[in-house]
């Protein structure tokens, strides 16, 4: 017998709703990130949160729905972050090198919302596919506007895309989870140099 659906429940559509959701989303990220998905009950979630069980289960019908949230929230939350922090870029590449350097920012004081994107994948590897695939598509599209404007070289841009997400997403483990962040501007000049010249020994071409 297949187990019944979960019901979806739509967002808040009041101030007070959408604020006590994520207070719940808040408190979720401490306790998730704390303890990870599977040790995590919805008992300390709302215990943190100062809401009732019964108050969880307005906005949320499980647990994994609550951390499905927090994942598209930590999605929101980062592009937001590097929207902001790369408005001001004249090209292609100095949006590159602000957005590392924003990414690598946001990792640092983010790292609850970090590992838990990063347990996503054990937990259901659609919301970890979802989260990065949606990030692939707007790095495509700005990859593809740039090359046509002559900013940057034509190429494949959803390689392209996949392969500078792949450079954000190790060295925001290696320098925002795992050093201190005084070394972020050494990382994003190196970084930076690879992205614009590669491995060739003659540069850019």
């Amino acid at each position: 017998m297949q187990p019944s659906p979960v019901k979806k429940i739509e967002p808040p559509k009041t101030a007070r709703g959408l604020k006590t959701r994520a207070k719940i989303l808040q408190a979720a990220e401490q306790v998730f990130g704390n303890k990870g998905f599977h040790a995590a009950s919805i008992a300390e979630i709302t215990q943190v949160a100062e809401v009732s069980q019964g108050t969880f289960y307005i906005y949320f019908p499980d647990k994994e729905e609550a951390f499905r949230a927090l994942v598209e929230h930590m999605g929101q939350e980062t592009q937001a972050f590097i929207r902001q922090r790369t408005g001001a870029a004249q090209s292609r590449i100095e949006a590159e090198r602000l957005g590392l350097q924003a990414f690598l920012s946001f990792v640092a004081e983010h790292k609850n919302l970090y590992r838990i994107v990063l347990e996503s994948l054990f937990v259901d590897e659609a919301i970890y596919r979802n989260y990065f695939s949606k990030f692939g598509a707007l790095y495509q599209g700005r990859l593809a506007a740039a090359a046509e404007n002559g900013e940057i070289t034509a190429g494949d841009t959803e390689v392209r895309a996949w392969c500078l997400m792949g450079i954000s997403h190790f060295l925001g483990m290696r320098y925002g989870l795992w050093d201190d962040p005084q070394a972020h501007a050494r990382v994003v000049d190196a970084a930076t140099d690879f992205i614009t010249n590669g491995l060739s020994p003659g540069g850019a071409k």
